[in-house]
């Protein structure tokens, strides 16, 4: 059985689905090598280190629709992340060949409305119910239990360099990615740092861990010249500006990009490198 746990409130360790994201190894690329890396199954296709979103969980016979937001990562490292489209949820994730198991599985419990309490409930005895059989194609995978109950999935497509908004990692304590929360004119917490691209404006505009940021932005062969950033003027906690620095390297100058399915990485000349997350 699976257990739940309360909604925390956002804190500077790292978002789930980002630690888990692997890396392609090409760079300069809106679409990833799916040969890279990744566990895969019988079948010769990967399991891990994709997207997926969750189409459907089918229990006794009766199918359920999963909402658009619904998704899980399972990782190389063992872990597993996701969302019913209302509440995340994270497990341990083990994967022997053709067959994977998910166990001390932990669900946040938010109401929502658009997202049925019967489906949630059904992905969670389904997902934690034993050894599951896995069936891939490459851009569809079943998992189904002992008992004949499934869960299908698809593989995510890659999100848009344009008009996404793209929620920034950057160094945290100890080396650790973290998404640092802002302070707004009033100095009230706002969401993390984020950028957004315009793809008719030519420019990048958001938010860094502390001041608010706009900058030219061409794109051209998998690689972004940004211009120099015009930023606010605030000043913020030592951590806070020391990531916003950090951030401020990638500007005034040509960045190598690549997408993998909702993870963006920019990497500078000098090598330093950024990952962000596309935000449902």
């Amino acid at each position: 059985m699976y257990r739940q746990k309360r909604q925390r409130s956002k804190t500077l360790t790292v978002a789930a689905v980002a630690a888990l994201v692997p890396l392609a190894a090409a760079c300069g690329s809106e679409k990833a090598n799916d040969s890279d890396g990744g566990s895969v199954g019988a079948d010769g296709q990967r399991i891990t280190g994709v997207q997926w979103s969750i189409d459907s969980v089918t229990v006794d016979g009766t199918t359920h629709r999963a909402p658009d937001a619904a998704q899980v990562r399972i990782d190389e490292a063992g872990e597993a992340a996701g969302s019913t489209g209302c509440n995340s949820f994270s497990a341990r994730a083990d994967v022997d060949g053709e067959r994977v198991r998910l166990s001390d599985a932990m669900f946040t419990e938010k109401a929502c409305d658009k997202t049925p309490a019967d489906f949630e409930k059904s992905l969670g005895r389904t997902l934690t119910s034993g050894s599951l059989t896995t069936e891939n194609d490459g851009d569809r995978l079943t998992l189904t239990t002992d008992a004949g109950d499934t869960v299908r999935l698809s593989k995510a497509q890659d999100a848009s360099l344009y008009g996404t908004k793209w929620a920034v990692d950057v160094p945290g304590p100890e080396g650790q990615e973290s998404h640092p929360v802002g302070k707004d004119e009033k100095g009230e917490e706002k969401g993390g740092a984020h950028l957004t691209f315009d793809r008719d404006a030519k420019t990048v505009s958001g938010r860094l861990p502390c001041n608010r940021v706009n900058a030219s932005a061409t794109v051209s062969d998998g690689s972004i010249t940004l211009g120099a950033p015009s930023t606010t003027r605030m000043m913020c906690e030592g951590s806070l500006m020391d990531a916003e620095k950090h951030l401020l390297g990638l500007f005034d100058g040509k960045v190598d990009y690549r997408i993998d399915q909702g993870t963006l990485t920019l990497t500078s000349e000098d090598g330093t490198t950024v990952r962000a997350v596309a935000e449902k």
